[in-house]
């Protein structure tokens, strides 16, 4: 039975998951003004939103060890505080170089959030309210990337650094309202005090022992080198490309992509918990179904001129992100030990950022040697494609249990 605390927990770590996104969402919709201040070209800025995926990606993995072996409300409000206060100090930075610090210590700080959280939210949440649950809390990413949409209209009224600056002093503020408030599952935490990984090595070789979780790896890899070139270069597509106004295309861009998104999350987080209950592939199935719908028509897409179309294309491809980030932790659950979930969410982003963040400087050198980005974003339609297959290869491992 779902206590009142589970869905207490969601709400909390639903803001957090909103300024998680929020911040770092926020310097693709200002290309333009922090390239002209700062005096970047195409790659260098590209940059700025890889170095954060490889830093990101590489401390996940030990990220989630951590939440794993000492608990997850303190990695929770340590991570919120730190990215907060360097969302703070990007704010104030002069120089390429220190811009690249800045985002280097977001990638660091952030990297320990979502792993954490996704794995007390499970913990909460067993069966019948674990899609919904995870995918819930995720839609707080959702909505951050949609307020960070607004960063282009944003750097108009205010200058680009008032958003850093608004957004970091906030999440500070909040860290203290999660440090008092968010409680802890107790008697599952009691249940697990002796099963806990005490060396990363033993957590990521039990994780890599199951079959289904080394697909999942190799598949948030092909989807973390698609979506994050998408959503990283997707503003600045439509600003200089398409000819839309900077404040307009963080909305056709960034908001459309993530409130499809947020609808997909709902739509497959539904089905999958009724489904699951009968058939736990589920979890696989249904996201697999967005990512086969999305490759051709992002790919039949980088055709197309017309802003309408190209919008249409950005919100099917949203809605088969959500699907899997409703699905994601849960799919997990079914593949891995319980021991190990927080450390093998982190493998999961490792794999999934280091590719997008590669990808994503691939798009800007591409652009600096004048190849659009509208065949760029057909390529990553290729990597949607295999994402969808290999999801669709992945049986539950029968020793987990489903807990």
């Amino acid at each position: 039975m779902t206590t009142k605390n589970a869905w207490v927990v969601v709400g909390l770590l639903w803001v957090v998951a909103l300024l998680n996104y929020l911040d770092r969402q926020l310097i693709t919709t200002m290309g333009k003004p922090i390239k002209a201040d700062l005096i970047l070209s195409d790659s260098q800025f590209g940059l700025l939103s890889s170095i954060f995926l490889w830093v990101y990606g590489i401390c996940s993995p030990v990220a989630g060890f951590v939440a794993d072996r000492f608990g997850r409300k303190k990695v929770i409000v340590g991570s919120l505080v730190v990215w907060s206060l360097a969302t703070l100090l990007t704010g104030y930075v002069r120089t390429f170089e220190e811009m690249l610090i800045a985002r280097a210590i977001m990638g660091v700080s952030e990297a320990f959030y979502i792993p954490a959280a996704l794995a007390l939210i499970v913990e909460y949440h067993q069966g019948s309210t674990r899609s919904r649950a995870t995918g819930l809390h995720l839609s707080g990413t959702y909505v951050g990337s949609i307020v960070g949409g607004l960063g282009g209209w944003i750097a108009e009224e205010e200058g680009w650094r008032f958003g850093f600056q608004l957004f970091g002093l906030l999440g500070v503020g909040y860290a203290f309202v999660i440090a008092f408030l968010l409680p802890m599952p107790k008697a599952t935490e009691l249940h697990h005090a002796n099963a806990k990984p005490t060396r990363i090595r033993e957590a990521i070789g039990g994780l890599l022992q199951s079959r289904g979780f080394v697909i999942l790896l190799i598949m948030n890899a092909t989807m973390g080198a698609a979506y994050w070139t998408i959503k990283s270069w997707l503003p600045t597509f439509f600003n200089t490309e398409m000819g839309v106004a900077l404040g307009r295309s963080g909305i056709y861009g960034a908001m459309a992509f993530n409130s499809a998104a947020f609808v997909g999350m709902l739509i497959a987080g539904t089905i999958s918990d009724h489904w699951a209950m009968r058939n736990p592939r589920a979890r696989m199935i249904v996201p697999a179904v967005g990512f086969l719908a999305a490759a051709p028509c992002l790919f039949l897409a980088g055709f197309s001129s017309a802003v309408p179309v190209l919008i249409f294309a950005v919100v099917v491809v949203g809605m088969g992100q959500g699907g899997l980030d409703a699905n994601l932790m849960p799919a997990v659950c079914i593949v891995a030990n319980p021991r190990y979930r927080a450390t093998g969410y982190g493998m999961l982003n490792f794999v999934g950022t280091t590719t997008g963040g590669l990808m994503t400087y691939i798009g800007g050198l591409l652009k600096d040697a004048n190849v659009p980005f509208g065949r760029t974003f057909q390529f990553a339609s290729g990597f949607i494609l295999i994402t969808g297959l290999l999801l669709l290869t992945i049986r539950p491992r029968a020793a987990v249990a489903q807990g």
